[in-house]
């Protein structure tokens, strides 16, 4: 695993990308609330519902994206405090993912002190969006990750 400067950045987005262990998508299942989830985004997506059949149906998708597509659905309401709570529930399931599975916890200790970009050019919250501006929430939670796993 290659050493950074100080002043370098990793950009990550694609399964077929380097550092593609840090997507949400990378297949490393999380156990959360005592129930296997196959990825970070099954979980994740699961959690913006109440109803207990909708998010089982969700964790049984066979591919991340179909998580995804029946999370991003609103045929079903959200749970009323969807924005205040979802950077707290990524941050978890991301750190269970990375405490869980070796090969993406040493990858990630192994970026030193580089910043971390999800190049999501769709997503201007949890990436840095089409023109670089956007916010990169999964980015600093991956970096307060390293931060606390390098700690532990």
């Amino acid at each position: 695993m290659p050493d950074y400067p100080e002043s370098s950045t990793i950009y990550f987005y694609a399964q077929t990308d380097p550092y593609a262990e840090f997507s949400n998508f990378a297949p490393y299942g999380v156990a959360m609330d005592d129930i296997w989830w196959p990825t970070v985004e099954h979980y994740f997506q699961a959690q913006k519902f109440h109803d207990v059949d909708y998010r089982e149906q969700i964790r049984r998708c066979s591919k991340p994206k179909d998580a995804k597509a029946l999370g991003m659905t609103r045929k079903l309401a959200l749970r009323e405090d969807w924005e205040q709570v979802k950077d707290q529930i990524m941050l978890d399931a991301v750190r269970v993912k990375f405490q869980t599975h070796p090969a993406p916890r040493d990858l990630l200790l192994s970026t030193g002190t580089a910043e971390i970009v999800e190049n999501a050019p769709m997503d201007a919250y949890w990436g840095c969006g089409l023109d670089g501006s956007g916010l990169n929430k999964l980015g600093y939670i991956l970096m307060a990750v390293r931060n606390k796993l390098r700690i532990e």
